[in-house]
């Protein structure tokens, strides 16, 4: 078999398996399409936190879920499939409000890094700032 032919059997090959993934689903976006949603896919894994307030983001791929005790519920979409994380203040490792609505940062953990987050509103993103940020606490060992 000549080369030009192998190398044209190889391409449509891997074409064909690409296209295949993509029309199979393969290449879905999870989105949450509201706080219910949120909260009933955070339950599915710590069946034991009650959230009290719930920021979506404004592309609906990442919620934030304050569960008390300084601790925030993330919800966010890697694909088809939803990762799931609680976090405190100093799992934190860098955070910044990019502008009014957007809020980044960067966490600790070497499985998720963070990221980048725009909400709707201003108030959504203060509202995890300050959730984030290093709190003075009573409790031994969670005082900034």
């Amino acid at each position: 078999m000549s080369l030009p032919i192998l190398v044209a059997i190889v391409t449509f090959g891997i074409a064909l398996s690409v296209a295949a993934v993509h029309f199979t689903g393969g290449s879905k976006i999870a989105t949450l399409s509201s706080a219910n949603r949120a909260v009933s896919r955070f339950a599915e894994d710590f069946p034991d936190e009650i959230a009290t307030v719930v920021r979506l983001t404004a592309d609906a791929r990442t919620a934030f879920l304050d569960i008390g005790r300084g601790r925030v519920g993330i919800v966010h979409s890697i694909g088809d499939c939803f990762l799931t994380r609680i976090v405190m203040f100093r799992d934190v490792a860098a955070l910044a409000a990019d502008d009014a609505n957007t809020v980044s940062f960067r966490l600790a953990d070497f499985t998720w890094k963070g990221g980048r987050f725009r909400f709707a509103s201003a108030a959504d993103a203060q509202g995890l700032l300050e959730a984030l940020e290093p709190q003075h606490s009573n409790f031994a060992g969670e005082a900034a």
